[in-house]
């Protein structure tokens, strides 16, 4: 029987067998509100309250600190709209190759009476301290700068940017989505050197769909996005959704098990797949960065991405494009566009990021595969000129 490999790990994981057996019962056997006070209702509350506990214990946080929200983008909304609307318009700044979640909202924001900055980055992805300094003098009054990157899986020095940043007294909030669960991630360290928001994601690390975090300063004051019955204190209103919240918990609290241990194997997987890659010729994005251990991003020349990601799929391998398009309206990444990548080239990114299940012999024979993929490719090329 045919099975496909999966190698797309930074979109979305697989549920753990432990997350599944944990959320089930509140799918059927256990129906309460969270907010009801017969027994259902009892029961529903303390697993949430649970499931806020082991987010936080994961997470380096105080269970006060963890407002539930639907998604990574919510929370990252939460924090920037919400922010904004405590104060009167002026500097917020966000780097050049943030998650739409975060580029978009601060976008907004510019069209709202804000002034958007849009932290420059070096040619590996990082952020380029003399415009950070630069964008400081400036006294931005919000700042969001991303643990690490969705596409490159390039790892941003949050801490020492946000301690650059105390100064200003900027309120400073970290997109963590990525990051969790795959490095070593501790609000009360980064909230000690000045961040005072993190965003994270319970579909990243092998949790259900529909549950995230916003980990937030309880000194940083926000304005909801959603009102009605004052659920996460006022925050985040809405009948919670306990089944995911409890996967989420319990996703959370696996995630952290062994995770230098975890990090090590991915990362001696991705050395091998780089060097496969190196060897028929590809250019791998932001190697001389600190990246996340599970994460290359690639192209070829004169190869373009969707196509690549269409003819493997088709020969039994998920990977992603890079490219944010449609069939009419084809545009590069703007994270590669960013980092000063030629548009050509960029259009042809694609990204594996392995994950927990991941085996040595998928990335050998995703090696092959792409090996004949390209033959065939280059075939056609020369066979059309």
């Amino acid at each position: 029987m045919f099975a496909p490999v999966y190698l797309d790990h930074n979109a979305t994981t697989p549920v753990h067998p432990r997350v599944l057996d944990a959320m089930l019962p509140w799918f059927s056997e256990r129906p309460g509100n969270a907010s009801s006070r017969h027994e259902y209702g009892r029961a529903a509350r303390k697993a949430l309250d649970e499931a806020r506990q082991r987010v936080a214990t994961a997470a380096g946080a105080h269970p006060t600190e963890v407002v539930f929200t639907s998604g990574g983008s919510e929370a990252s909304n939460l924090f920037i709209k919400g922010a904004a609307a405590c104060f009167k318009p002026g500097l917020i700044a966000v780097s050049s190759v943030e998650h739409p979640s975060v580029r978009e909202p601060a976008l907004a924001l510019g069209r709202q009476g804000w002034k958007v900055h849009q932290i420059a980055v070096d040619a590996e992805g990082r952020v380029r301290r003399d415009d950070y300094a630069q964008m400081l003098r400036d006294q931005p009054l919000l700042i969001s700068v991303m643990l690490a990157n969705n596409e490159t899986g390039v790892v941003q020095d949050v801490a020492d940017l946000a301690a650059q940043a105390m100064m200003t007294h900027a309120w400073f909030h970290s997109d963590a989505v990525q990051a969790f669960g795959k490095m070593p991630v501790n609000f009360r360290d980064l909230n000690e050197h000045g961040v005072h928001a993190l965003t994270i994601s319970s579909h990243k690390i092998r949790g259900p769909k529909g549950a995230a975090a916003l980990i937030l300063d309880k000194h940083v004051e926000l304005r909801p996005l959603i009102s009605g019955g004052g659920h996460e204190r006022g925050l985040r209103s809405g009948t919670e959704n306990v089944p995911a919240i409890v996967g989420f918990g319990m996703a959370c609290e696996i995630a952290v098990q062994d995770i230098e241990l975890k990090a090590a194997r991915l990362r001696a997987l991705r050395d091998e797949l780089e060097a496969g890659l190196f060897a028929q010729g590809a250019t791998i994005f932001s190697q001389a960065a600190e990246r996340l251990p599970n994460t290359t991003y690639f192209a070829f020349s004169d190869i373009d991405g969707d196509t690549l990601v269409g003819k493997l799929d088709r020969a039994g391998f998920a990977i992603a494009s890079g490219a944010a398009c449609s069939s009419a309206n084809p545009e590069p990444s703007h994270v590669l566009l960013a980092m000063q990548v030629a548009p050509e080239l960029a259009r042809g990114a694609v990204r594996v990021s392995l994950g927990a299940d991941t085996t040595a012999a998928q990335v050998r024979g995703f090696l092959a595969a792409l090996q004949h993929t390209l033959f065939q490719l280059k075939r056609l090329t020369a066979v059309a000129v």
